[in-house]
């Protein structure tokens, strides 16, 4: 008689210790005015993607760019790294996760609260940056969804307290972004309104899907 193992299949979960860097970028002291929470897209590394805001003046921002905890390699060529944030597999899930990382670097980095908080996402860091917000209710003056989506949970309701920090929300996307074509801009503008109330600051620029320095000076208050 054959026995059919599979049936007693069975997927479980199991909570453990897990280590994870993230990258800073300049000092934070008594003269530091603005704090940069950013999130990498797909396939970066927090160590190079945070170079990216090295113009900013360096006595007044301190910047932490997380770092997203699967890695891989980005070609057949076995030599260059990437990261992803998330997959559809188990979403809920690895978000729960990332979140409770991101938490773990806020807490360690024991930062003052008067600093004026400017949380960025980039491409896939963008539906890190929501879901973070969103969830912990984080009191931030900018969130700054360059060139990503957001996800398609997310309701108004999640950013109601955005009316008492009076958070400013600025979409970026370049005009030949090689992601987001014209339907999926014009959905993206139309949900970011949706979510965030028609104050939404939107800036097409000229370019592909790329960050760009002086846009990242500009968004300085």
């Amino acid at each position: 008689m054959k026995i059919d193992f599979t049936m007693a299949q069975q997927e479980k979960t199991i909570s453990y210790t897990s280590i994870n860097s993230y990258s800073t970028l300049n000092e934070l002291t008594a003269n530091t005015k603005n704090l940069w929470v950013v999130f990498h897209g797909m396939g970066h590394l927090s160590r190079y993607f945070i170079k990216h805001f090295d113009q900013l003046p360096p006595e007044e921002n301190y910047i932490i760019a997380p770092q997203a905890p699967s890695k891989y390699y980005l070609n057949d060529q076995f030599r260059h790294v990437g990261a992803s944030w998330l997959t559809k597999e188990e979403t809920a899930r690895e978000t729960e996760n990332v979140i409770a990382y991101i938490e773990s670097i806020m807490l360690r980095e024991n930062l003052p609260e008067h600093l004026n908080v400017i949380v960025l996402g980039f491409s896939q860091g963008v539906s890190i940056a929501t879901r973070w917000v969103a969830q912990k209710r984080v009191k931030c003056q900018q969130l700054v969804l360059y060139a990503g989506g957001i996800p398609k949970e997310l309701k108004p309701d999640d950013f109601d307290f955005f009316e008492e920090t009076k958070t400013k929300v600025t979409l970026l996307v370049g005009e030949n972004d090689e992601y987001i074509d014209a339907h999926r801009l014009k959905t993206e503008v139309e949900r970011a309104g949706e979510l965030f109330g028609n104050e939404v600051k939107k800036v097409i620029f000229e370019g592909r899907h790329e960050l760009k320095k002086e846009l990242i000076n500009s968004l300085i208050p």
